[in-house]
């Protein structure tokens, strides 16, 4: 069984900062692609930023200079780092990791439980 614990999320003024994070335990053979997606009010989950392996990164314009993804492999995390947070940020952001059970086996996706930003203007 694998867990995804988010934390990091929380209220901030237009302009401020934030940093996420997303530890993965359990029965993880090895990780995959790590990424961030969210979901605001009304409308569909969408992708942030995902990074992965080798650390390679992919960024939804919307977020493109203000946010940054990372990864510490060996504590299995992915973070992101939101600087100039816009009204528009507002959301629950939500961790996604693929990530292999065992070796021969096909690549699985888990979810965390999501946390909630919210910026104010």
């Amino acid at each position: 069984q694998v867990q995804l614990v988010e934390s990091g999320g929380g209220l901030v003024q237009a302009g401020g900062s934030l940093r996420l994070s997303c530890a993965a335990s359990g029965s993880i053979f090895s990780i995959n692609t790590m990424g961030w997606y969210r979901q605001a009010p009304g409308k569909q989950r969408e992708l942030v930023a995902t990074i992965s392996r080798g650390g390679s990164t992919n960024y939804a314009d919307s977020v493109k200079g203000r946010f940054t993804i990372s990864r510490d492999n060996a504590k299995n995390t992915v973070y992101l780092q939101m600087n100039s947070l816009k009204p528009e940020d507002t959301a629950v952001y939500y961790c996604n990791i693929r990530l292999l059970i065992a070796a021969m086996t096909p690549p699985l996706d888990y979810w965390g439980q999501g946390t909630q930003v919210t910026v104010s203007s």
